[in-house]
C-alpha cells in the first residue's frame, strides 16, 4: 500500500481513515435522550432498580453494584503480600538527595 511504510504503519503526513461515520448521529441521539430524561425520571428508574435488586433480580444487582461500587479489584496474591508490603515501605522511606 502506498500510504504505509515497510513496517506496515502509516507514513508521516497520511491523513488516516474516515473515522467513525456514525459518530455525529450517535451524538445527536444521545443529546436527544439526555434532553428527554429528567432528574426525577432517573430517580424513579434508580428506585425501581434498587427494589428489583432487593427482590433478588441478579441482573439488577449487577447493574446497581457496577454503577455504585464499581468493579471489584483483583485479589492480592497471598505469596506476594509480604514482598509488596516491604516494597511499599521501602518507597515511603526513600528520600532523594
Amino acid at each position: 500500500m502506498e500510504n504505509r511504510n515497510a513496517n506496515g504503519t502509516f507514513q508521516k503526513g497520511h491523513a488516516g481513515g474516515p473515522g467513525n461515520p456514525y459518530a455525529r448521529r450517535v451524538a445527536a441521539l444521545r443529546s436527544a435522550l439526555l434532553a428527554a430524561v429528567t432528574e426525577e425520571d432517573l430517580r424513579a428508574i434508580a428506585t425501581t432498580l434498587v427494589e428489583q435488586a432487593k427482590k433478588g433480580d441478579l441482573a439488577a444487582v449487577k447493574i446497581l453494584l457496577s454503577y455504585t461500587v464499581g468493579r471489584p479489584t483483583e485479589a492480592p496474591d497471598p505469596d506476594r503480600v509480604d514482598l509488596e508490603g516491604a516494597q511499599i515501605e521501602q518507597e515511603r522511606r526513600y528520600t532523594p538527595l
